[in-house]
């Protein structure tokens, strides 16, 4: 039985940081383990220009703890008012790795995203010129759909279409949730890819909805019916390039979970390699991990892996701290319902 495994440092495709206190509270968690970030630009006010990017950038890097080896890949949010020629000069100098969609309304803090996709078919067809990547909160936003079903519509009502409208836009659909989408990638093997959460690798809306409601659970896209859970697994674990790790880790206070309108959001950022390689190997794929964790997100992003390695060790159960003490308050880590084996040795 394999008790270790070596592998290239990680990166994480998407991820949420925050500002402020909350950045200051989880960086480390993400720095500790990950050595590069697609980072989340939906915040008050979104990062929507250049100068707004250059700006976070500036504050994540001056929040990482002494000596750490982490570099933040940052976005623009994509809005109708978006400058494309102030994309691609950010997109030039390496300011910029790719630029985020958020269909308006469809989760925290979106209510600056696209409503009419018209107005940003200049963006986007200066996207697919210079190369940038566009990555897409995939769902749609209507009321009459229900929210189980906001994946599946988007992927006919709009992605297809601005892809067909778009040729040579390269798309990451960011946090897979269901069969539909995991179908769709697979049908295409140019210019798009995915993203797979670690906690949709692990719960399906039973383990929101049964026994009382878990907000700790509770994201967007939210978590489906277990066939589309295995699909995500399937797709994870079968070496398929055109899948990776994006951990959508989403810090949200405990006082801001749990309320009568509680936030979106899991975070994962502290134990996500321990949870990956207990659904690896459970389906008998430690030897995919690597590929998942650290080699084909930088393949379709055009970069190099990274040459430093981690190493999991499996042993007693690990015990990681039930909260993250944050100066905005507690943060409560994802729990996978199941013991954690394995551990990046220190």
């Amino acid at each position: 039985m394999t008790q270790s495994l070596t592998l290239r440092r990680p990166d994480d495709w998407h991820l949420h940081l925050r500002d402020g206190a909350m950045l200051q509270g989880v960086l480390p968690e993400s720095a500790r383990h990950f050595a590069r970030a697609i980072i989340m630009p939906n915040l008050v006010p979104p990062v929507v220009t250049a100068a707004d990017a250059a700006a976070y950038r500036d504050r994540i890097l001056a929040a990482l703890p002494e000596g750490a080896g982490f570099t933040p890949l940052m976005t623009l949010y994509l809005t109708e008012e978006t400058d494309p020629e102030d994309l691609a000069a950010a997109h030039a100098s390496g300011l910029i790795t790719a630029v985020k969609l958020y269909p308006a309304g469809a989760t925290t803090n979106s209510a600056s995203g696209v409503r009419d996709f018209d107005k940003v078919r200049g963006v986007l067809e200066k996207m697919a010129e210079i190369g940038c990547p566009l990555c897409v909160h995939g769902e749609v936003t209507d009321p009459e759909i229900d929210i189980f079903d906001r994946e599946a519509v988007f992927i006919d009502r709009v992605l297809d279409p601005v892809r067909r409208a778009t040729p040579g836009l390269r798309v990451v659909m960011e946090h897979l949730t269901t069969a539909d989408g995991v179908a769709y990638v697979q049908a295409h093997d140019r210019d798009l890819a995915a993203t797979i959460t670690t906690h949709h690798l692990i719960i399906n809306r039973n383990h929101i909805l049964v026994g009382g409601i878990k907000p700790h659970y509770y994201c967007l896209p939210v978590a489906k019916r277990e066939n589309h859970r295995l699909a995500l697994v399937g797709a994870a674990t079968g070496g398929d390039a055109r899948f990776f790790l994006g951990t959508d880790s989403a810090p949200h206070t405990d006082a801001n979970k749990q309320s009568a309108c509680g936030c979106a959001g899991c975070f994962t950022a502290t134990n996500t390699m321990s949870c990956l390689a207990e659904v690896f190997e459970r389906e008998g794929a430690l030897d995919r991990l690597e590929g998942f964790a650290s080699l084909h997100g930088p393949a379709f992003y055009r970069l190099p892996p990274n040459e430093e390695r981690i190493t999991l060790v499996k042993g007693a159960p690990v015990h990681y701290p039930a909260k993250i003490l944050t100066g905005a308050g507690p943060v409560t880590l994802f729990d996978p319902g199941f013991p954690l084996h394995w551990r990046v040795a220190e």
